[in-house]
C-alpha cells in the first residue's frame, strides 16, 4: 500500500528502480548496462548502511596504507557509479572500488567480478536516510519530517525501493566465493578483524603487505575511521548550497548541482553531511513506541528463516 504522506523526495524511475531525480538518466543507465572487466570490485549497500565507510577501508587495503596526498582524489579513487556512470568507471585508478546501491538482480554482475555487501538495522538505516534526504537539496526534501519518511521506508518507496527486499535480493549469495558480506555493526565492534579478512578476500598481496610492515595495517586503521573519514570528506565536499565539489568535475557531478539548484533551495538549509554520527542505536532517539512495533513486525515478517534475524534481534 502507498504511503500516504505530504512530501516526498524527489525520484525518478528506470527498471523498476527509484533512483534520486538529481542523478543525470544517462549516467544511471550506463551503471545498470556496465559489463564488468575481470578484477573489478563492487561495493554494493542500501543507502545510509555503511558505504562511504566500506569504501574508505576498500580504498586503504588497495593503497596498503598509503595516504591520498590530496582528499578530492576520493572521488576518483572510489566513484559512485549509479551518479556517476561511465566517466566515473572510466577514470578509476586501479586497483579500486566501484560504489553502487543496486539490488543483486540489477548488479552488473561477472563470476570474475568481486562484490561487498554491508548490511545495517534497518531502524538506524531509517533514521541515517532521513537525514540524509533532508540535507541533500537535491532530494528537494529539506522540511521533511521524521514521521512522514519512516512512512516511505515501510512502504519501500525510498531510492533503490524496498529495504528488506534489498537486503534479500543480497542475502542468498553471502557465501558465493566472489561475494564478501559484513555488517556495518561488525565494523564498528571490529574493524581490525574484518580489514584482515577483507585484505584476504581482495588479494595475497594485501596480505603480504599487512604482514610485512605494521603500520600498513595501523595506518589503513586509521584512515578509515569515523573521525578520520568525516573530516577529510568535508574537504572533499564543499559543504555549502548546492553542494559544490571541490574535486574533479564530471558530467554526473554537473546534473546533481544543476537538478538541485532548479529546485531553488532556501537561503537557509540543514548543514550538508554526508557522513553523520555512524554510531549504532540512534533510531532509539526517533523511533516511536509504535513505529518501533510496525518495524520489529515487518523485520520478523520479511526476514523468517534468515540469520538476519539473529543478526538485528527484536528489541
Amino acid at each position: 500500500m502507498a504511503a500516504n504522506v505530504k512530501k516526498r523526495p524527489r525520484y525518478a524511475i528506470m527498471n523498476g528502480i527509484l533512483y534520486p531525480e538529481m542523478f543525470s538518466p544517462k549516467c544511471f543507465k550506463e551503471a545498470l548496462e556496465y559489463k564488468p572487466q575481470p578484477g573489478d570490485v563492487f561495493i554494493d549497500t542500501y543507502p545510509k548502511c555503511g558505504t562511504t565507510w566500506m569504501q574508505n577501508v576498500v580504498l586503504y587495503i588497495c593503497r596498503k596504507g598509503k595516504e591520498l596526498e590530496d582528499s578530492s582524489d576520493f572521488l576518483l579513487a572510489a566513484p559512485f557509479i549509479d551518479m556517476l556512470g561511465m566517466e566515473g568507471i572510466n577514470s578509476m585508478p586501479r586497483p579500486g572500488a566501484f560504489k553502487t546501491h543496486l539490488p543483486y538482480s540489477h548488479m552488473p554482475y561477472s563470476p570474475e567480478a568481486k562484490y561487498i555487501f554491508v548490511a545495517r538495522n534497518p531502524k538506524d538505516c531509517c533514521v541515517s536516510f532521513f537525514y540524509h534526504a533532508r540535507n541533500q537539496p537535491g532530494f528537494g526534501y529539506w522540511d521533511g519530517e521524521f514521521d512522514g519518511f519512516f512512512e516511505l521506508f515501510m512502504a519501500g518507496e525510498l531510492e533503490y525501493n524496498d529495504y528488506f527486499d534489498h537486503l534479500l535480493d543480497w542475502y542468498p549469495h553471502r557465501n558465493d566465493a566472489n561475494v564478501f558480506y559484513t555488517t556495518f555493526e561488525d565494523m564498528k565492534k571490529d574493524m581490525k578483524s574484518v580489514v584482515l579478512k577483507l585484505s584476504r578476500f581482495l588479494g595475497q598481496e594485501y596480505v603480504d603487505a599487512i604482514e610485512k610492515d605494521s603500520n600498513v595495517l595501523n595506518n589503513i586503521l586509521l584512515y578509515s575511521g569515523f573521525d578520520y573519514m568525516k573530516k577529510k570528506l568535508c574537504e572533499v565536499y564543499d559543504l555549502q548550497k548546492g553542494a559544490r565539489f571541490t574535486g574533479p568535475m564530471f558530467e554526473g557531478h554537473k546534473h546533481c548541482i544543476e537538478f538541485a539548484a532548479s529546485l531553488r533551495p532556501p537561503e537557509e538549509l540543514p548543514e550538508l553531511q554526508f557522513v553523520r554520527k555512524g554510531i549504532v542505536g540512534d533510531w532509539k532517539n526517533h523511533f516511536s513506541p509504535d513505529q518501533n512495533e510496525r518495524l520489529n513486525k515487518k523485520l520478523l515478517e520479511k526476514m523468517k528463516g534468515t540469520e538476519v534475524l539473529q543478526w538485528y534481534p527484536v528489541e
